[in-house]
């Protein structure tokens, strides 16, 4: 006869109470208001506000989103962390984010905020949910603007590259177009390929966005989602010496006040959102190939 605690169906995961998790450990998180409230304003009033980060409030939402959309693997996981391994990183963390809060260097703000939080959620939900929440943790690292110099250092060969295409191509059909460096030459107007138009802008978007994409649809076969990921960079190149074209085009034709007015940003608008609608054409047009990796892994 079979025993009656075998037949028993398993207990279900109990749901993070977040009401009594508050008031438990209210001084916990004022203190995480107290240093998140002010560097979400600041990232707002900044980094934000540029070409460069738009992309931040929509990592920030759709990243905890992730991770609520988990909370019962959350809850059924829970351990309490090891307390030496959560001191270790605040004492890393809280003096850098004191500094980059002192110095306005939010790059350094907010990646100390990030490394804080993650410290408090290991000593409250234990290494293991840490370890299962991996991808919402890499992920909402695209919150953290990366800093001016070193968007400079690398920003500069890949604007050369995509000066490079586009007066070929524009000379090719016959405009009189020429370059020096990063700088643009078409009839009487000279035309600088700021970062806006570089595709480093975009290539920082379309990653996070791709990123989310992928492990949300196609995480399941990692190899496949690392091929259309990679296929990030070069969508992102091949749409952004579109949108230079288009703009060399406009100032040609139309003068300079209108191709940097409303149609500049029109232009990158459009560029972002057909590359990203171009990602889940390829992804469309890659089923075959997925659909054999998938058989092959099962």
């Amino acid at each position: 006869m079979p025993d009656p605690a075998t037949l028993a169906p398993a207990a279900a995961p109990v749901a993070t109470d977040w009401r009594r998790l508050l008031v438990a450990h209210w001084p916990l998180w004022l203190g995480v208001a107290a240093m998140a409230v002010p560097t979400l304003i600041a990232l707002a009033q900044g980094p934000w506000q540029e070409e460069s980060g738009v992309h931040g409030i929509i990592v920030l939402v759709t990243g905890l989103w992730l991770i609520w959309r988990r909370q019962d693997e959350i809850a059924a996981a829970r351990a309490p962390g090891n307390p030496l391994l959560t001191a270790a990183v605040l004492a890393i963390a809280l003096p850098l984010y004191m500094a980059g809060r002192a110095f306005e260097f939010i790059s350094i703000e907010a990646g100390a905020l990030l490394m804080a939080l993650v410290a408090v959620a290991h000593q409250y939900w234990g290494l293991k949910v840490v370890k299962m929440l991996w991808f919402p943790i890499v992920y909402l690292g695209f919150v953290v603007p990366l800093p001016g110099w070193f968007l400079d250092t690398i920003t500069l060969p890949l604007k050369e590259f995509v000066s490079e295409i586009v007066t070929g191509g524009l000379a090719a059909v016959g405009y009189p177009v020429g370059r020096l460096g990063v700088t643009l030459y078409i009839g009487s107007y000279q035309l600088l390929v700021e970062d806006a138009c570089s595709g480093l802008n975009s290539l920082i978007s379309l990653t996070a966005i791709g990123l989310f994409y992928v492990y949300l649809i196609r995480g399941s076969n990692p190899l496949y989602s690392l091929l259309l990921l990679a296929m990030v960079i070069p969508i992102a190149i091949a749409a952004n010496c579109v949108r230079v074209a288009a703009l060399v085009l406009i100032t040609y034709h139309f003068g300079n006040a209108m191709a940097q007015g409303y149609l500049h940003n029109f232009a990158g608008m459009v560029t972002f959102v057909s590359a990203l609608l171009f990602i889940f054409a390829l992804d469309w047009a890659l089923t075959p190939l997925r659909r054999r990796l998938e058989g092959e892994a099962a």
